[in-house]
């Protein structure tokens, strides 16, 4: 019989898909505030990929951030809430600015959080699931038949390609 082994930390990132720019400067604050400083960004990127998100504006952009701080895993689905939550203290009135998608990056995989039920998302309780959208083989980041198109672009693998580095080196500096 195997006894229970606890993973080390993960490395905190989050996807913001915003329109205006403000919007992402505040999101970055009050990440900042909570989860650490900023040690990695990426974009802004172009967002084209679906109409869902149209309520939020035109001309969206996708922009990366990831955090010094390294989490327990089991922490995403109160991160998730907190976006939620900010999400929400953003919108005027009933009209969402942003979409902002925590998820964590193992050496292994990578993984996005999310409160919509789907066939290949895990429960991880709180109303929040858990989606992998990338696995690590090959030396090189993998995707799904249901990952993202937007996350299937070189510009996003290349943010976790460099992610997954500095995520390898803040481990070696804790052991």
């Amino acid at each position: 019989m195997a006894e229970p082994t606890f993973p080390p930390r993960a490395k905190l990132f989050t996807g913001i898909l915003f329109h205006r720019d403000h919007d992402l400067q505040a999101i970055r604050e009050a990440f900042t505030e909570h989860y650490g400083s900023p040690d990695l960004e990426a974009g802004p990127f172009p967002f084209e990929n679906t109409v869902y998100y149209n309520e939020i504006g035109t001309d969206l952009k996708k922009y990366f951030l990831s955090f010094d701080t390294l989490i327990n895993r089991e922490s995403i689905a109160e991160i998730k809430i907190f976006s939620n939550r900010l999400e929400k203290n953003l919108s005027e009135g009933s009209q969402r600015r942003m979409n902002i998608d925590p998820g964590y990056l193992t050496l292994s995989n990578v993984f996005l959080a999310s409160c919509k039920d789907y066939y290949h998302r895990v429960y991880i309780g709180q109303g929040v699931y858990l989606e992998n959208e990338y696995r690590y083989t090959d030396k090189s980041y993998t995707f799904w038949p249901w990952t993202y198109p937007d996350y299937q672009q070189e510009s996003y693998l290349n943010f976790f390609h460099q992610l997954r580095s500095l995520y390898h080196r803040q481990l070696k500096e804790i052991k």
